[in-house]
């Protein structure tokens, strides 16, 4: 029953049955507030994380093994595996001067091949054209990264070796005081034979260009169609050409993309085999006339001692491999030092 109290000078007031006395009343308590991810976010997370290990692990794994295969030779050479030219595991005379100055010869070639076609052809791809013919050539491009080294091989042994004599002598004639266009015998004289341009790094770093122009036009052309539209259109309005809007706009845009694609590209050249393997005509010294006859690369060795090697023989070709190893391993490792460091995708030059 409700209880009637009676104040002096105050109406009566009903108090209701067992109501709390207001100091019983429960304090406010502060409550942490807890989110929680989606489930297909923790998936995803979890699979990116899972996949990243992986591949890290891969990686380490594979440099770990070669690491443990090339301890006999590196054991036996010391460091006299780094300078000394020749190539005799059995007769304990080896080292991989010559075959990594030919691979990086090599590869620097196929550089400033496939460098500028790479670069024109993304320009070309997403700022000249458009609509279907666009995708043709977008299809085409990447249709090339599909087709097997050993057809490069063949084509540049059978037809473009032949085709390119001719420039390399032009070469060697107009620029032959360079030594590196030089194409001399062992007494100095110049040679005149076609048969001293065959077999050349040159020849076989113009077929490892064309290799990789496929793999650095893509990632340039993705980088180029980044670039924001209402940047395009601020330089159009101030009255810049389309060469004007792609030099302010487009390239610092798209410098990272250039950076990663050259880079990327380069190591490709650095680990290619069987095109060179079929070109190159195997040398143990240093060549540094990259027009003339012989020359050598890592993967080109490995491929060709292989199948006969001893048992130390197979430890020095995976000594070789480690070094190829390392050195693409400093040159992805900068490349992705110069991607993160530039401005492309953040701002263009004023």
């Amino acid at each position: 029953m409700a209880s009637r109290l009676t104040l002096p000078g105050r109406s009566t007031v009903t108090a209701a049955p067992n109501q709390p006395h207001p100091e019983d009343a429960p304090q406010d308590v502060k409550r942490a507030i807890v989110s929680r991810d989606p489930v297909s976010d923790i998936i995803f997370r979890r699979t990116a994380f899972g996949a990243g290990t992986i591949t890290v692990g891969i990686m380490l794994a594979v440099g770990l093994f070669l690491s443990l295969r090339a301890s006999d030779a590196l054991r036996t050479a010391g460091w006299s595996f780094l300078y000394v030219q020749n190539w005799a595991p059995e007769k304990l005379d080896f080292g991989v001067a010559a075959i990594l100055f030919g691979t990086v010869t090599i590869a620097l070639i196929a550089l400033a091949v496939s460098f500028p076609l790479s670069l024109g052809t993304a320009l070309l791809l997403s700022e000249a054209v458009d609509g279907k013919l666009r995708g043709f050539l977008v299809s085409l491009v990447d249709l090339m990264a599909a087709v097997p080294s050993i057809v490069f091989g063949l084509w540049g042994v059978y037809y473009l070796q032949g085709a390119i004599i001719p420039v390399s002598r032009w070469i060697s004639i107009w620029f032959g005081w360079l030594p590196i266009f030089a194409v001399t015998d062992a007494s100095g004289l110049p040679f005149s034979e076609a048969s001293a341009y065959t077999s050349s790094a040159f020849i076989a770093g113009i077929v490892v260009g064309f290799m990789v122009v496929p793999t650095q036009t893509s990632i340039m052309r993705e980088a180029f169609t980044r670039a924001p539209m209402g940047e395009r259109e601020g330089a159009y309005a101030l009255g810049a050409t389309r060469w004007g809007m792609i030099r302010a706009v487009v390239l610092p845009f798209g410098k990272g993309g250039i950076i990663g694609g050259t880079m990327l590209g380069l190591g490709r050249a650095l680990g290619e085999t069987i095109a060179v393997y079929m070109i190159i005509s195997p040398i143990f010294t240093i060549n540094s006339q990259v027009l003339k006859t012989g020359t050598n690369s890592v993967s080109a060795l490995i491929a060709l001692r292989y199948g006969e090697a001893s048992e130390f023989g197979l430890s020095a070709l995976m000594a070789a491999g480690l070094v190829l190893f390392l050195l693409t391993l400093v040159i992805n490792f900068t490349a992705s030092s110069i991607v993160a460091r530039s401005r492309s995708g953040a701002e263009s030059d004023d």
